[in-house]
């Protein structure tokens, strides 16, 4: 072994003194007190032949007496130092020892924190204390009996650190620690949904920053498992979300952030229902109006019954939102409220702001129809009332015309309406026939041509 190890040693010898040189470490402090440079050096080179060959058991004795005499001797003591303590903790049959072990890898990352200044100046590419943090709570986390508290707060520790450097498994593991946090304490369910949130978005942000394909591919994992661990969590159902939302909502109404943050969370999760949500979407349109509060108040006003409130909210939302699509989406609900309401002259004014803004929508079209046909009865001769029909079905065909995607809806109720329009026979007694146009009176008001 003696003479297998000069060559090596005479290498890392020349290798770090050089290294001194170049920093101006040259009284020996790299080495500490209990150990010369020689002695500390043939140490270095007996362990590192070792754990090349994984013959971790024999590389220990060496190691240690770099890690206790030398630690700042190089960051390979600490890299290589984990690998041999998590081979004895995984091969170690006895409880004991198998926590003396998990105590000492701690401590190695513990030692490498303390002196981490001074080794990163060996290295180009400097260790942040974020990224030992994510490395000693991801070993804490799966090795031994882990108090989950403490895994919890380094791993959210260690991610406000490094935030989209953070890896897909510190993140996993996160979520993973914060589910077992609430389920041990039903008290954690706010600050669950925070974790949650916290999670997700870091994830998504590494997902974005990746360049990777395989790192892509393992945070979109990632960010799966995190939703699947916060849907199955039982936190996030709507009736949950109320009782933790409802009186903080009342104690935040001026701070937007929590206002802006609760109703995230709340159209994430489909719960626009909630009392929360609409006292938070009030209170934060108040502060800031924006097209999103908007529509939450509006929906809130039209759930209570005060439909020109929610109309005013409507407004200001279509006012304030900046996509066109979304204009009109927000008129064409508007327009269904209205209807709802049977204010169908108001609905159809709404609809036809609706196709305005979005003309290749066709579901403005099936509403005006569905409008004209709930109402059809504009002049005493039921002929000239049956007539009405032809403008629904006018509006009909013009809805898929414009957006094959509601020809299914369109045909199916072209078929219905067919059936109202007026008889040969009927028309003849008044001096109409196909071909003819008629004016269809009344809030209507459409001019539209037999067949």
């Amino acid at each position: 072994m003696r003479t297998k190890l000069i060559a090596p040693l005479l290498m890392l010898f020349i290798g770090v003194t050089a290294s001194m040189a170049q920093k101006g470490v040259t009284d020996g402090s790299r080495f500490g007190h209990g150990l010369d440079s020689i002695e500390c050096l043939k140490h270095i080179s007996i362990y590192t032949e070792y754990v090349k060959t994984n013959n971790f058991k024999d590389a220990y004795p060496s190691w240690k007496s770099v890690f206790n005499d030398a630690p700042v001797a190089q960051v390979s003591t600490y890299t290589n130092g984990t690998k041999i303590l998590r081979w004895f903790i995984a091969n170690e049959k006895d409880a004991a020892k198998k926590r003396s072990y998990f105590n000492e890898l701690m401590g190695v990352y513990d030692q490498r924190i303390k002196y981490l200044d001074v080794l990163n100046t060996y290295v180009r590419n400097p260790n942040s204390k974020g990224s030992i943090i994510a490395l000693k709570a991801h070993d804490y986390y799966t090795m031994g009996n882990p108090d989950n508290n403490v895994a919890y707060a380094m791993f959210k520790e260690s991610i406000e650190a490094e935030k989209d450097k953070s890896d897909y498994f510190i993140l996993q593991e996160f979520m993973e620690s914060a589910t077992k946090k609430l389920k041990a304490d039903p008290n954690h369910k706010e600050q669950f949904i925070q974790d949650y949130l916290f999670a997700s978005s870091t994830a998504d942000a590494a997902h974005k920053a990746a360049t990777k394909e395989k790192e892509k591919a393992n945070l979109k994992l990632t960010k799966d498992n995190i939703d699947a661990l916060f849907i199955n969590s039982g936190a996030a159902s709507c009736k949950n979300l109320q009782a933790i939302y409802g009186p903080k909502v009342a104690q935040n109404k001026t701070n937007l952030e929590y206002l802006k943050q609760v109703l995230s969370v709340m159209e994430m999760l489909g719960c626009t229902e909630e009392q929360a949500y609409f006292d938070a979407a009030e209170a934060a349109n108040a502060i800031e109006p924006t097209a999103a509060t908007a529509i939450g108040c509006g929906y809130m006003y039209y759930k209570k019954g005060n439909l020109d409130k929610a109309l005013e909210y409507f407004d200001q939302a279509i006012s304030l939102e900046t996509n066109v699509e979304k204009k009109a989406d927000y008129a064409y609900k508007a327009s269904a409220m209205l209807f709802s309401k049977k204010q169908l002259s108001r609905a159809k004014q709404y609809a036809n702001r609706s196709i305005a803004l979005n003309p290749n929508n066709g579901n403005p079209y099936i509403l005006i129809a569905q409008l004209y046909a709930s109402s059809p009865n504009w002049s005493n001769e039921p002929a000239l009332n049956k007539c009405t029909f032809f403008a629904v079905l006018d509006k009909l065909y013009k809805a898929k015309s414009v957006d094959s995607s509601v020809a299914a809806k369109a045909n199916e109720l072209i078929n219905t309406y067919s059936r109202h329009t007026p008889k040969d026979s009927d028309l003849f007694f008044i001096g109409l026939k196909r071909g003819d146009k008629v004016t269809i009176g009344g809030w209507i008001g459409e001019t539209t041509t037999i067949r």
